[in-house]
């Protein structure tokens, strides 16, 4: 599952690195190229990146620390599959419709799945 985009942060930044790259790049055909600003660049990006992770990681271990065990194996499924139906949930977990339903519910409302579909169709991604 992607956490975040090293492209988007970039995209952030994008004068940033249009100015960067043209600077090491004026210098790549001389005898002393200079990466500096374009190593330096991608450098706060991936340190970017790694921060934005750890936020949602944290958010993610505390989301799972007070969830129940049938949401946990619900959102492990997503995870492993991409997707899930109530069907496939009551075969994995031999929970019934009903309590699989109110827990596929919740997880939608706590932003930690997202709905698609409707009826007998219904399924569940993660977002």
């Amino acid at each position: 599952m992607p956490y975040s985009s090293l492209e988007g942060i970039i995209e952030n930044s994008k004068e940033s690195y249009y100015l960067a790259l043209r600077q090491t790049q004026g210098t790549i055909r001389t005898e002393a190229p200079d990466w500096q600003p374009w190593l330096l660049l991608f450098l706060r990006a991936l340190q970017q990146q790694k921060r934005r992770l750890a936020v949602k990681v944290e958010r993610e271990k505390n989301a799972f620390a007070i969830l129940p065990e049938l949401a946990v194996k619900i959102l492990d499924y997503v995870r492993d599959h991409g997707r899930a139906t109530t069907r496939d949930m009551v075969r994995e977990t031999g929970a019934s419709p009903n309590t699989l339903k109110a827990t596929f519910t919740s997880l939608v409302e706590k932003g930690l799945l997202v709905r698609h579909g409707g009826g007998r169709s219904t399924w569940y991604s993660l977002p």
